[in-house]
């Protein structure tokens, strides 16, 4: 039988997940198009790989084993998988039409709704993915200001302009390396010390899993403000998730460009790019960005059906209320039982389980690997984070939490006994590709 969630579960069977890994084996590099979803963030021999479907909190792999799901695609399925309304939206979408030779009703409807809930959104561009709008931000903050060097602090997509200051930068001329450098996350004097008089903009995650201090995003408008720098966020994970109108309207301060993409539309492909009407209007005609599929009407019927229920039944304090009781409760089990290597952080919304080693029995991602490992057997899927949705229940954070009171008290005895390498099945996860401070390249002062 394939698995359900209990807490006395067997090891799932994955045979046709690995089958299908053996087939893309050689065939699509890393095997992923998403490295977050890829095979080396889960621990191979033991986690699934290929998933089949899908419905509220729950997903099903190809082998028919169902999972508990904690990482809900990467952040988009802020809803849950299979929410009647937004498919319900699409599939009356489909039957007019998925794009036409003429713009769409839904572009205007859609920039309407995102100009009345997202703070500064004077102006609204459309397009498919992150790095889209970020790299148009950026083009459009160079435009606007006759400047090139670009201060980041977070992970912001693909594109030459930030892959450039990270160590996969192969294939980027040295020249664009050299416009584009890192500040430290509430640390003001890094971003200080990296801003100098070529600096057209300031571009980052807003929060990522550590909560602004001493007025650090404000601080940073000032700084821009006074210096004449675009303050650009990249509200990928914030927007919609953190509050409706995103760290703009939860945090209290304006960034002259923002850009949001993942929980907008449900999982469907579509990419924002919101901000002040001055610099926006340079996409009439100075600045080209413009693409086939950004105006395609499926993920705008998506996008408008999900802002509509997202605002009607107040979709982030829910996840709130769920991450806070998820988050609380992890950090009470593992002080109940004196684990102080490891705990829960980050924002209610969005969590994030963190592990140090406490001895050489064992790394970091070993005993990442073994919580995940175990969780696994338990029903559930996880990769370190907790983002939900509103599909989850407060039955669930009551059976995820009594899955982690089990693994705990047996990942202490394991590290205590130096066992943990013996009882891990499967090869380890892999480092994160994900760095949000103190790497590589930061500007010279002057």
């Amino acid at each position: 039988m394939p698995q359900k969630q209990t807490l006395s579960n067997a090891y799932p069977n994955i045979q046709v997940s690995q089958s299908l890994l053996q087939r893309a084996e050689g065939l699509i590099p890393a095997y992923t198009q998403t490295l977050a979803k890829g095979p080396g963030q889960h621990i191979k021999g033991i986690a699934p790989v290929y998933a089949s479907k899908g419905k509220g909190a729950r997903m099903t792999d190809v082998d028919g084993n169902e999972y508990l799901d904690c990482t809900m695609a990467v952040g988009p399925l802020i809803l849950g998988y299979g929410y009647v309304k937004i498919d319900s939206a699409i599939k009356a979408q489909l039957a007019d039409g998925i794009t036409f030779s003429l713009m769409h009703p839904l572009e205007v409807e859609v920039a309407e709704m995102i100009h009345e809930i997202i703070p500064n959104a004077e102006m609204v561009r459309f397009s498919k993915t992150g790095c889209d709008v970020t790299s148009a931000a950026i083009r459009l903050a160079r435009a606007y200001t006759g400047k090139n060097t670009v201060l980041c602090c977070g992970y912001h997509g693909w594109h030459d302009w930030y892959i450039a200051v990270t160590d996969r930068n192969a294939g980027i001329p040295q020249e664009v390396q050299q416009n584009t450098y890192t500040f430290n996350y509430n640390d003001i004097e890094s971003l200080l010390q990296a801003i100098d008089e070529d600096t057209a903009a300031v571009i980052l995650e807003p929060v990522v899993f550590e909560e602004p201090k001493n007025n650090f995003l404000h601080q940073l408008r000032d700084i821009c403000t006074e210096r004449g720098i675009i303050l650009i966020f990249d509200e990928m994970w914030t927007g919609f998730r953190l509050a409706l109108g995103g760290a703009q309207e939860y945090f209290g301060v304006k960034a002259d460009l923002a850009c949001f993409s993942k929980a907008v539309a449900y999982g469907m492909p579509i990419s924002l790019l919101t901000g002040k009407a001055d610099i926006m209007r340079l996409l009439e005609k100075d600045v080209f960005f413009f693409t086939t599929f950004g105006g395609e009407a499926l993920s705008l019927a998506a996008a408008k059906a999900t802002i509509q229920e997202l605002r009607e039944f107040h979709v982030p304090e829910y996840i709130a209320s769920l991450g806070k009781k998820l988050k609380d409760g992890y950090n009470s089990l593992v002080q109940e039982l004196g684990m102080s290597y490891t705990k829960c952080i980050g924002m209610d919304c969005r969590t994030m389980v963190t592990f140090t080693a406490p001895n050489d029995h064992a790394t970091a991602l070993e005993i990442k690997s073994f919580v995940q490992q175990e969780l696994i057997r338990c029903g559930i899927l996880w990769a370190g984070f907790h983002n939900l949705s509103f599909s989850h229940t407060e039955q669930d954070i009551d059976y995820i939490l009594s899955a982690y009171r089990l693994i705990l008290v047996q990942l202490h005895t394991a590290l205590h006994d130096n066992t943990l390498r013996s009882l891990l099945r499967g090869v380890p996860v892999e480092p994160v590709f994900r760095r949000t401070t103190n790497f590589n390249t930061k500007a010279k002062t002057l």
